[in-house]
């Protein structure tokens, strides 16, 4: 009996052995790591109601926004980066939440849209950024959204400055693989409005998507989440009838409870969606663009910055008008 159970014992060592040595993006799944979804305490829509405690808007903009998990973004404007993703990942992981992060700050950012503008000094910068950002999970559980708009964005960029975009991203997969292994990434793929499903197929492969663990959708628009499903399959019969392999994808659901008027900068009439959550048909409904910040200097939001949060804004969202 002891022989059989030692050569159990090896035979378990042996796999275990081989499993490590496997080329594997993400060691374990988060969200099974973890407790359910973390609540920014310092989202804008936080501060706003902390700041404004008799504002007449504040009770429902706190019960329906403040105190819904959503993503926190990280930029320029985050300091010292590998700091802050650790000091925000380190607070989740206290209370066993599973934290949403952006990182938005690729070099040429926003090139062609404008509001939105900035990022990294230069390519090299951001590859420094970026392996910091990931160095500050480290081995905490956390979510991912890479970069926003950034495979979208190529109407007025040269093949060249698509070629560095997309090895930027590359390189920033192959970071969060080496420095935070508990970390599900999803690498921007726009929404079903910006490009075909065999375009944007082209453009995750390109950009390393198969190091990725899936890919988003919708992150700042307001197309519906059937529409964005719909979209995420279909990108997943093009990779997989062209690369041979298929990708979980996430939806943004922060502002598409109406569905879209066709515009995406500050439309009025939109709501508030799903609440973040697993499934929903797609691996993750996620509350990826806080509801109430604007989108820039347009719309409902004439005279106001990008990420700005607009109380009047948010408050009409809730109720859809």
């Amino acid at each position: 009996m002891r022989r059989r159970l030692l050569t159990v014992l090896a035979a378990l060592s042996a796999l275990s052995l081989t499993l490590a040595a496997a080329p594997s993006a993400h060691a374990a799944d988060p969200t099974s790591m973890t407790n359910g979804f973390y609540v920014d305490p310092d989202s804008s829509a936080r501060r706003w109601v902390a700041a404004n405690p008799r504002d007449g808007r504040a009770p429902a903009i706190d019960a329906a926004i403040a105190k819904t998990p959503m993503a926190r973004w990280f930029g320029s404007w985050s300091g010292t980066i590998g700091t802050a993703t650790g000091a925000y990942v380190g607070a989740a992981d206290a209370r066993d939440k599973l934290p949403v992060l952006v990182a938005y700050n690729i070099y040429n950012r926003d090139y062609c849209g404008g509001h939105s503008g900035g990022g990294a000094s230069s390519p090299s910068a951001y590859a420094n950024w970026i392996a910091q950002f990931a160095a500050g999970i480290a081995d905490r559980p956390a979510v991912v959204v890479l970069e926003p708009d950034s495979l979208g964005d190529y109407g007025c960029m040269t093949q060249a400055q698509i070629d560095e975009r997309e090895v930027m991203l590359t390189g920033a997969l192959a970071e969060f693989n080496r420095r935070a292994p508990h970390t599900w990434v999803y690498l921007d793929a726009g929404n079903p409005g910006w490009a075909s499903a065999a375009t944007m197929a082209r453009r995750l492969h390109e950009a390393g998507v198969r190091q990725a663990h899936g890919f988003s959708l919708n992150v700042s628009n307001y197309l519906t989440t059937a529409e964005n499903t719909a979209y995420g399959n279909a990108v997943n019969r093009e990779l997989s009838a062209r690369y041979g392999y298929t990708k979980p994808f996430v939806v943004d659901t922060s502002r598409n409870g109406n569905g879209s008027d066709g515009q995406w900068c500050n439309p009025s009439g939109r709501r508030i969606g799903t609440p973040t959550q697993l499934g929903g048909g797609a691996e993750m409904l996620l509350w990826i663009k806080v509801p109430g910040e604007s989108d820039g200097d347009c719309g409902v939001g004439a005279g106001s910055s990008a990420g700005q949060f607009l109380p009047e804004v948010a408050y009409k969202m809730i109720y859809g008008y």
